[in-house]
Order: structure tokens, then C-alpha cells, then sequence
């Protein structure tokens, strides 16, 4: 195999027009790592985040760097140690978020984080799943001990997050109200949210309401804010990483309830998971708009805008995943049938 491969990166920090073209090293196998021929990669907005310089003092990764958490494509080679895939298994999957690497023609993941394409999924279809589903599947189960028939309220319920944990939360029994703008409430609906609130005509934290537990998708809303709609000892999970600071917990105790951070782990068994429920017609991914590997600044471009529905994908081999978006449904729709 060719020693070299071609990705999208950066070479500098700064706006979405230092994305370009690279030539680089194609990674090599550990004996429990694999190999993956990338058919198409997610877009997640901590790529454009990195992009810009945002983590510089957090991640030590040498120039140039090759953005892209989540993949799917088919495994080309395995580790020595590996058992759970074999070459041409065709594979989802999640590198850490700050590694990247995604956006290329062949990317190495460690096995533990790698599971089978969902049955009912296309590579594009897939590529969109990984670390938007494991945050919601993480916060909720892991995090906010959701149980079956609590009332949960979700922040940014049509955001890449959001949209997974709307249907996560319903998979496993809650009752759920949607926070999203008023444009996408009927998506937002049709993911099975049993109430939608606009937050552009309500102050969602001064509603009458009360929540066992609320689920902010996107870090908007500091603890206090979201006491106020808390039942006692009802529990706020947040994305954002520093809701869960001393002081914020101190107040938490002192007014009966709790809060955590959700920081998502590559997982190969959580993505089995989330298979059950896609393959079971469950779960499934809400995608706005896919681009070719060429249209990587625009996408990120769209990305920044943080006005996505659901996600946004990157192809990387068009012949492997094929795809347009039908503007009439804003849903994606395979070209063609994919066999992977």
C-alpha cells in the first residue's frame, strides 16, 4: 500500500480558508489499533474550534493538523492484538476529539472505539453518528441517571447533540420537552420530543415548569440559571466543562440538586449500542448538508454559523459514499444504494 494519503487540513491557526489540500504520511497500525479507508467523516464544531486556535494551550499536536473526530469507511488493516474487526469489515467510529485525523483518505483508530456499520446505515449515514450520539447516549445514561418516565429538558434539542438526545431520551422511557428555536420544532417533533419550547419568545429558566433532569446540549445556561427548573434533587448535566466547578457545585448542594460535565469517550461498545437502536428504527441521525472533501472551509464556514440541523458531513471517497440532499425534505438521501 502507498505510504502516502490525501487529507484536508491546516497548517496555521486561523479561519476557515486555512483548510487545504495535504499530502501526508498515511498513519501506521499499532497491534490494537486498525486501519480504516475513510469513506466519510463527521463535522463537529470542536474542529473549527481547534481550527482557530481555541485549544492551542490544550493539544500539542504538530502542524500540519487533520481535523475530524468521527469516520466510517472500511477496515484495510488490522493490529496484531486486534479480534473484534477484520480487513473489509465495514466500520464506524470515534478518534479523540483534540487527535483528529479524519479528514483523509485513510485514518488509524484505536479497536476498543470501533463497531459495525449500522445495518440500516449508509458510510455518510454512519459518519455522522459518533460523537454527537455518544455525548447524548454519555450525558444521559452515564451522567444524568436517566430513568424511564422522568420529565428531562433538552437544550439545543436540534443541534448534532441535541437531535440524538431527544431520541436516546425517548429510547429509554422519558418524558421529553424540546428547547429549539420555532423553525425547527417540527423536526424537532417528528425525533418524538412530547413538548417544544421556542426559546426565541420564552425565557426557558423562568418557566413554571419543573425538570427531574435537564440536558443543556449546547453549555448556554450557567447552573443557576437552570436551578430554577430543577425539582429538588432533580440534576443538570452540561456539555459546557466548566459547569462542574467548585463554587457551581457548592451551590448545587446547598440548593438540593446536582450537576455534572459531560466529556465524551471514544467508545466501540457505546456505538453498539446506538446500533440496536438505529438498526430498530429508534435513532437516527438528522443530517442538513453533506460536501465533497473539496467544500471543507465552507462546510466549517456553515458550521461556525452554529444554525445546523443535526449534523454535517464530509465525503471523503465519493465513489464509496455517494450523496445529495433532498432541499425539499432537508433530509439526506443516498444517491445510490451503498454496499459497503
Amino acid at each position: 500500500m502507498e505510504q502516502q494519503m490525501h487529507a484536508i487540513g491546516f497548517r496555521q491557526y486561523g479561519a476557515a480558508d486555512v483548510l487545504e489540500p495535504l499530502r501526508v504520511a498515511r498513519p501506521e497500525v499499532t497491534s490494537n489499533s486498525v486501519l480504516l479507508h475513510v469513506a466519510a467523516a463527521g463535522i463537529n464544531p470542536a474542529d473549527w474550534r481547534i481550527r482557530q486556535g481555541q485549544f492551542r494551550f490544550l493539544m500539542r499536536s504538530p502542524f500540519p493538523y487533520i481535523p475530524g473526530a468521527d469516520v466510517a469507511g472500511t477496515v484495510v488493516e488490522v493490529g496484531s492484538a486486534v479480534t473484534r474487526v477484520q480487513p473489509c469489515d465495514a466500520v464506524y467510529a470515534m478518534r479523540p476529539t483534540i487527535a483528529g485525523g479524519g479528514y483523509a483518505e485513510y485514518v488509524a483508530v484505536d479497536a476498543a472505539a470501533v463497531a459495525a456499520l449500522p445495518a440500516k446505515l449508509s458510510f455518510v449515514e454512519a459518519a455522522a453518528v459518533p460523537l454527537a450520539a455518544l455525548t447524548a447516549l454519555q450525558a444521559l445514561r452515564d451522567k444524568a441517571q436517566l430513568q424511564p418516565n422522568m420529565h428531562l429538558l433538552i437544550n439545543g434539542a436540534s443541534g448534532g447533540v441535541g437531535t440524538f438526545a431527544v431520541q436516546i431520551a425517548k429510547a429509554m422511557g422519558a418524558r421529553v420537552t424540546a428547547v429549539c428555536s420555532g423553525r425547527n420544532a417540527d423536526l424537532v417533533r417528528s425525533l418524538g420530543a412530547d413538548a417544544v419550547r421556542d426559546y426565541t419568545r420564552e425565557d426557558i429558566t423562568h418557566g413554571t415548569d419543573r425538570y427531574d433532569r435537564v440536558f443543556d446540549a449546547i453549555g448556554h445556561y450557567p447552573f443557576l440559571k437552570w436551578r430554577r427548573v430543577l425539582v429538588p434533587q432533580g440534576k443538570l448535566v452540561s456539555v459546557h466543562p466548566l459547569v462542574g466547578n467548585p463554587i457551581s457545585q457548592v451551590l448545587a448542594r446547598l440548593s438540593g440538586r446536582r450537576l455534572a460535565s459531560v466529556i465524551v469517550q471514544p467508545s466501540g461498545t457505546d456505538l453498539e449500542t446506538l446500533a440496536g437502536w438505529m438498526n430498530a428504527g429508534q435513532v437516527r441521525p438528522v443530517i442538513d448538508q453533506v460536501y465533497p472533501s473539496a467544500e471543507a472551509a465552507a462546510a466549517h464556514r456553515y458550521s461556525e454559523t452554529q444554525r445546523a440541523r443535526g449534523k454535517l458531513v464530509l465525503v471523503m471517497d465519493a465513489d464509496a459514499a455517494p450523496a445529495t440532499l433532498d432541499a425539499q425534505t432537508e433530509a439526506y438521501v443516498p444517491a445510490a444504494t451503498v454496499q459497503p
